[in-house]
């Protein structure tokens, strides 16, 4: 099969959650500045692009998704001309850029926003929002029985426009109205702004939120989470807005653009990136496997299974292959770290942080690596819930105190699964404050900094961070590893993780032990094959190792 080849497929994306990435002025809080001191460090570990979550002005309330000014920077990361000289530090080293760009709603302190509170019928920003009146005897009574993703109602009342606006997140993150094509219009400028100025490409965040149903219908009253999302998920207008920001706005570049979607299947994916003259965007996140170890949301461990790992991943091989292209990752800003849920942190840290890597890098699809991922970072555990910054962190905690749950157990749900494992500072050295930060660090740093750091791990060969930096290489080099179609083998197995890639002749044989027993494998015995990478230096005949990792290339 013939697959169309071009450069976000063969690239490795970093991604970079910069208020814990590096503190290059001293007040605790990762910038735009620190980001220039380490690009260098990303140059030698050889990803080929960086994606930036919010860096735009923000009251961070959801710490940077909800946006104030979509063409500037909020002043703790720096200035438009600190990112100007990050954007050219990038471009020097060839390491391209992607924003995350969040248009299904803004801050409650964006321009829009407070102009459209005013209201008028000579308000040209009168219906960028949804404002609806209250209903009842008093006019008060929410306009539909919608409920937040952060819990809650999905609309708050507005004293000066004395009517409610909807809120699909939290209260300061309104819904911007894109069926009012000025609002769509703004959102095309934005795309041009930031493409003009050089950037390469947009993570689009709940990007399938942004038409909602006529009339805002109440959805189902026995919905206990996210009432109403049948009315505003892939909405009736969905596609033909992504229709005209492609070709109105970022299809006139050379940019790669990637959504992010709750709720999200192959089937579905494949109605938005399936390649062709009606494809929305060219890649979808989705988090069918990040529930590989609980039910809906990590705070409800349930245990690893790597049976439902594997069958989640060879599913999106098998549809996406040869009509689409697949996102693959194994942890980001949203999720506690993978080698603390999916691998052994305490006795086999490196061999599981290893066979992690190993089994996403070879699927097919973009692998993207989160910041600290490289070095094996683990999960926090937060144990109080003062130490908790995430406002999802406190929507969840009193969620469970509602139902009754005791605060040892809640607690204990919450210190596994909360955003906040995934937001502690990345661990650069052994030095105070893992070296993040001179000053006070504005959330706790993970206290196996000493251990787990980026000097470490740079200097020792054997390390993490170059089994990641030799992952990188291979797929530069290799092109069976980015087009090479997808089989899966021993998927009936509940500890090996094991697949080829095939392509032109060539068979790649990836085999990867996910327990800490050693399993009989002999997928990687041709004595005539090359062996690729292994986390072991000497293997057992017809055996892997506890959590080895092995790859071959037979020609």
């Amino acid at each position: 099969m013939d697959i169309k080849k071009c450069w976000y497929k063969e690239m490795t994306v970093y991604q970079i959650w910069p208020r814990s990435f590096k503190d290059g002025n001293g007040d605790g809080i990762g910038d735009l500045k620190g980001v220039l001191e380490k690009l260098d460090y990303l140059k030698w570990l050889g990803i080929d692009a960086i994606w930036f979550s919010p860096v735009y002005k923000s009251p961070q309330c959801d710490f940077g998704y909800d946006i104030a000014d979509y063409r500037n920077i909020a002043p703790e990361y720096g200035t438009l001309d600190d990112f100007k000289a990050v954007l050219k530090g990038c471009k020097e080293r060839g390491i391209k850029v992607i924003m995350d760009l969040v248009v299904n709603h803004t801050s409650t302190e964006h321009e829009w926003f407070q102009k459209s509170r005013m209201g008028g019928d000579d308000n040209p920003y009168k219906d960028y929002y949804f404002w609806r009146k209250g209903t009842g005897k008093d006019g008060k009574g929410y306009p539909n029985n919608w409920t937040s993703s952060f819990p809650g109602p999905a609309w708050t009342w507005d004293d000066e426009r004395k009517e409610y606006y909807l809120h699909l997140f939290a209260v300061g993150q309104p819904d911007l109205n894109h069926d009012n094509p000025k609002v769509r219009q703004e959102v095309i400028d934005i795309y041009k702004y930031w493409l003009d100025m050089g950037v390469d490409g947009f993570r689009e965040d709940v990007i399938t939120y942004i038409s909602k149903e006529e009339g805002l219908p109440n959805g189902n009253p026995l919905s206990p989470v996210m009432r109403g999302v049948t009315h505003y998920n892939r909405g009736p207008h969905l596609h033909e807005y992504l229709q005209q920001f492609k070709n109105e706005g970022w299809g006139k570049y050379d940019c790669m653009t990637v959504g992010e979607a709750p709720g999200m299947t192959p089937d579905i994916a494949l109605e938005f990136i399936k390649e062709g003259d009606k494809q929305d965007l060219n890649m979808m996140f989705h988090f069918q496997h990040m529930e590989a170890d609980c039910i809906g949301n990590a705070c409800v461990h349930t245990g690893f299974k790597l049976k439902k790992l594997k069958k989640v991943m060879s599913t999106w091989q098998d549809k996406m292959y040869g009509v689409a292209w697949n996102a693959n990752y194994m942890e980001n800003h949203d999720q506690p770290r993978s080698v603390s849920r999916f691998g052994d942190e305490k006795r086999y840290h490196d061999l599981s942080a290893k066979v992690l890597a190993n089994s996403y890098f070879f699927l097919s699809g973009t692998p993207f690596v989160y910041q600290g991922q490289e070095i094996g970072m683990t999960s926090i555990y937060l144990k109080n819930i003062r130490d908790y910054v995430d406002v999802a962190a406190f929507c969840t905690h009193d969620i469970m105190k509602k139902l009754g749950l005791p605060e040892k157990l809640a607690m204990k749900m919450l210190a596994y699964g909360s955003r906040d494992n995934a937001r502690t500072p990345m661990q650069w050295d052994d030095s105070r404050n893992a070296g993040f930060t001179t000053g006070t660090p504005w959330i706790n740093v993970n206290p196996n900094y000493p251990k787990i750091n980026a000097q470490a791990a740079v200097a020792d060969p054997d390390s993490v961070f170059h089994y990641y930096q030799k992952l990188i290489r291979l797929r530069h080099t290799l092109p069976v590893i980015v087009y090479g179609k997808f089989e899966g083998l021993l998927e009936d197995s509940e500890t090996i993780y094991a697949y080829r890639r095939l392509l032109d002749g060539q068979v790649l044989t990836v085999a990867c032990n996910f327990t800490d027993q050693e399993q009989a494998c002999d997928l990687c015995e041709d004595p005539a094959a090359r062996e690729l990478i292994s986390n072991y230096k000497t293997h057992k005949t017809g055996t892997l190792q506890p959590y080895e990792a092995r790859v071959i290339l037979q020609k």
